[in-house]
């Protein structure tokens, strides 16, 4: 049995994680380090993470519903790539030892923030070069290889895949931005679900941590979408790139210690 001072800083992460993905994205960036500050072995962290927060991302899917119209055909090649991308990830969080996993974090982490930092950038590059889309079967099947290697990394490791999936998109898609987020959405949902039902079979899921984060995270995330008009999105996501890259330095010289 856990603590439940433990149980209660983890749900807090989590609710915190909810509300900052609603807000402005990268709310794992504070999720998975509390869980490894309590103690948890990181690939379990990663998978307990992984599954605590996918209510958050039917949430967000849900949300933009209406913008998901006349997006089927993309839907039915774009969503199926994520879900083997995720599974993809998953297997290889599971074969590739802890060892490697625990060399490789830092790096990830840092990854995420940097990915967060220029998540505008990407989007105004988006609206910028976008071209003509007068094949949009053609260009879904193309974009399926590279959504579904975006989404191996989510299944491996979450943070960052909304920013690399979006811009994907925009690389094939003459659309708006807000269809082209609700895509996004479908397709993150799918490989995290994917993800997290293979890691339900793995043993690694710590339930009371992942209980309490999912009920945590759903309320953190209802929050962020009633305040969300009352914070500046950009000020947040930079304090959040900030705790990122101070956390994955921290990570990094652990390695050297």
């Amino acid at each position: 049995m856990l603590p439940g001072s433990e149980l209660a800083l983890a749900g807090l992460a989590a609710a915190a994680a909810g509300m900052v993905n609603a807000l402005a994205g990268g709310g794992t960036l504070i999720s998975f380090p509390a869980l490894v500050a309590l103690g948890v072995p990181e690939v379990a962290a990663n998978i307990t993470n992984t599954v605590a927060l996918c209510p958050g991302y039917l949430g967000g899917a849900l949300a933009q519903k209406k913008d998901l119209a006349g997006q089927k055909k993309r839907l039915l090649l774009l969503v199926p790539a994520g879900i083997i991308g995720g599974i993809v990830g998953g297997i290889l969080l599971l074969c590739i030892s802890e060892q490697v996993f625990h060399l490789l974090v830092p790096v990830l982490i840092l990854l995420a923030a940097v990915l967060l930092a220029v998540q505008d950038r990407i989007r105004d590059w988006i609206r910028r070069h976008t071209g003509p889309d007068g094949a949009d079967d053609r260009r879904s099947r193309i974009a399926a290889l590279p959504v579904g290697l975006s989404a191996v990394y989510g299944g491996y490791f979450g943070p960052g895949l909304s920013v690399i999936v979006l811009a994907v998109l925009g690389l094939f898609f003459d659309d708006s931005l807000t269809r082209l987020n609700a895509l996004k959405q479908c397709i993150s949902l799918g490989a995290n679900v994917a993800a997290a039902v293979f890691f339900l079979f793995s043993g690694l899921v710590l339930w009371p941590f992942a209980l309490v984060m999912a009920a945590s995270a759903l309320i953190g995330g209802a929050i962020g979408g009633r305040i969300v008009s009352r914070i500046d999105p950009g000020r947040l996501r930079w304090t959040i790139v900030a705790i990122g890259i101070t956390i994955g330095l921290y990570f990094l010289i652990r390695l050297f210690i």
